[in-house]
């Protein structure tokens, strides 16, 4: 998958890559791209022609009804989806587009913060803190206990790697012994500790895995040469090759990669009245073009759905 010539470009990425070489207190999250903001942009054309459907802002819980807004929790930058503002309150990419989207077919705004990795949004999700985080999150199995999925994205897991691939990593059975960095708390994770024991079963050396709070850092460690590549979603990873100037290359494409079929998307409280409420709204953007021009506008039309779905994930 290959990213359109307009797709915008970060300076964030550059900006996140000093912050984690030098500055302690910089923290993760990259300055402001263009997004959501930018009116030449999917949500800018959606801006001036969706209006507030009083059926569906209706079936909004009376809270958010009341104070007219909902707060969305991310985990800090994502791309293309998630790019997350310095402030850790502004958001930009594809989610802040279709979030913008949501916004103005419910008649709510919604405000985004960041939270400090994955357990921490899902965690304060199911305790109320958050209302949704609109994501999109990988939905599996053993998180939809505790939260609802309202899937609006499909994915496939790759590796991130130096140019040339030094190292050989074509799939999970060639990272035995191989330093691979995942996000922590993340389904890559497990699967690559369960990979590693079978690498240790099969008399291979165990998978060296390094466990990061952040895709940047992540991508990082690869590109310094601290780790041999970055196992995770493939459309962040597209987004982090395209922007390191011939340095990196994805590799493992086209397979399951210890996945079955995944399904992403945004995250509710545990039959929250909120995810039918998604569901009829995403339908709706989908219906009338917003959401496949907002796709279109990331690079993200291999990861479209037809339709969203509750909970359509299974077992990592």
């Amino acid at each position: 998958m290959s990213f359109p010539k307009h797709l915008p470009k970060s300076a964030g990425f550059a900006t996140a890559l000093v912050c984690s070489l030098v500055l302690v207190g910089c923290g993760s999250n990259p300055p402001q791209s263009k997004g959501a903001t930018d009116s030449t942009g999917a949500a800018g054309q959606a801006k001036s022609k969706l209006t507030v459907d009083k059926e569906l802002s209706a079936l909004l819980p009376e809270k958010a009804r009341t104070s007219g807004k909902l707060v969305s929790v991310n985990n800090g930058s994502f791309p293309p989806y998630e790019i997350a503002g310095s402030d850790g309150h502004s958001l930009t990419g594809a989610s802040a587009d279709l979030s913008e989207a949501l916004g103005q077919l419910l008649g709510v705004k919604i405000e985004h913060v960041t939270a400090d990795g994955l357990p921490s949004v899902l965690t304060g999700i199911k305790a109320g803190r958050y209302d949704l985080a609109i994501g999109p999150i990988g939905d599996f199995k053993d998180r939809q206990s505790a939260n609802d999925f309202v899937d609006w994205a499909q994915e496939f897991v790759v590796f991130a790697v130096k140019k040339g691939n030094p190292q050989g990593i074509k799939d999970l059975d060639t990272a035995c012994g191989k330093r691979i960095a995942v996000m922590g708390g993340g389904s890559a994770e497990a699967v690559i500790k369960k990979q590693s024991e079978k690498c240790v079963t099969d008399g291979k050396p165990a998978v060296k895995v390094q466990s990061y709070k952040d895709q940047p850092g992540s991508i990082l460690a690869v590109r310094s040469g601290r780790a041999d590549a970055f196992f995770s979603s493939q459309a962040p990873l597209t987004y982090f090759v395209s922007q390191a100037k011939g340095e990196l290359e994805l590799s493992g494409t086209g397979q399951s990669n210890g996945f079955n079929d995944l399904y992403q998307g945004t995250v509710v409280a545990k039959d929250s009245p909120l995810r039918d409420v998604l569901v009829k709204s995403i339908q709706k953007l989908i219906d009338n073009g917003t959401y496949g021009r907002i796709m279109k506008q990331w690079g993200l039309s291999a990861n479209q759905l037809d339709k969203p779905g509750v909970n359509l994930g299974g077992d990592a």
